[in-house]
């Protein structure tokens, strides 16, 4: 497809001179931020990465023009819980916040404004707020990390499992709806986490943030009920998904730094 300065978005396949010209028109980037890690024994690995990439290519078709930069997506995370399960591969916090800094300051320097770290793995979430955080206190920009709160609240107000946090029905429903073809729902299990405890609920709006390796909470890998999954399900998941994420993304991108930084400080 021929360059466009305001539909055009996928910043590995521009130009340099092409990226210049657009960054006269937008000052926002996503960068998808993923993992490689088991998903129980019916999901491929790649889940939290694929989505990540997923959103971010939906996110920018459906946003209005001029559309933002959606970058190189950055598929490894902080899985070290996951660690006893194969195909788990994973780097350290400190690894994944320097990698992220450094792309920061230098989107940064090219004249990004506004960088939105679109997070697929929920336990990157520490990791990347703090890279967030030291890009803001460098770059003195606007940096925020989406990590599923646009829209969370949305989605389990549509499923039966409580504590459904990885691989269950949410997660099972929305692959199904991308490529049932690498779902194999006979391997689904129901590994419901029920730990009678409001503050260690990890869906509780009373709930402390707390870790553990997941083979001490689940046989299977799974923490939910993967039976569950269902496709309509998973489509009407996504398309709620998608369409906050492009509300959110177009508020900032349409909204001067300075009043970003005048309605966060």
């Amino acid at each position: 497809m021929p360059f466009d300065v305001n539909t055009s978005f996928l910043w590995e396949e521009m130009k340099w001179p092409e990226i210049e010209a657009k960054l006269k028109v937008t000052d926002t980037a996503i960068l998808p931020c993923g993992a490689i890690e088991q998903h129980g024994p019916h999901l491929p690995v790649d889940v939290d990465y694929y989505d990540a990439v997923y959103m971010a290519k939906a996110i920018a078709m459906q946003c209005k023009a001029p559309k933002p930069f959606v970058l190189p997506p950055i598929p490894y995370g902080v899985s070290y819980h996951h660690s006893e399960f194969k195909g788990t591969l994973s780097v350290t916090n400190n690894a994944l916040s320097a990698l992220v800094y450094d792309i920061g300051m230098s989107l940064a320097h090219n004249g990004i404004r506004k960088i939105i770290l679109l997070n697929g793995h929920g336990d990157n979430k520490p990791t990347l707020t703090y890279a967030a955080q030291m890009i803001n206190r460098d770059a003195k920009i606007f940096v925020c990390v989406e990590t599923g709160e646009t829209s969370d609240i949305d989605l389990y107000e549509m499923i039966d499992t409580h504590n459904d946090i990885h691989a269950g029905e949410i997660e099972t429903s929305t692959t199904l709806a991308l490529r049932p073809d690498l779902v194999d729902m006979k391997k689904a299990v129901d590994e419901t986490l029920d730990l009678d405890n409001e503050f260690l609920d990890f869906t509780s709006d009373r709930g402390v943030s707390w870790y553990a390796h997941t083979q001490k909470l689940s046989r299977s890998g799974v923490i939910g009920n993967a039976t569950k999954g269902d496709i309509e399900k998973g489509h009407l998941m996504w398309e709620i998904s998608i369409r906050k994420m492009v509300e959110f993304v177009e508020s900032i991108m349409h909204t001067p730094l300075d009043k970003l930084h005048q309605n966060r400080y």
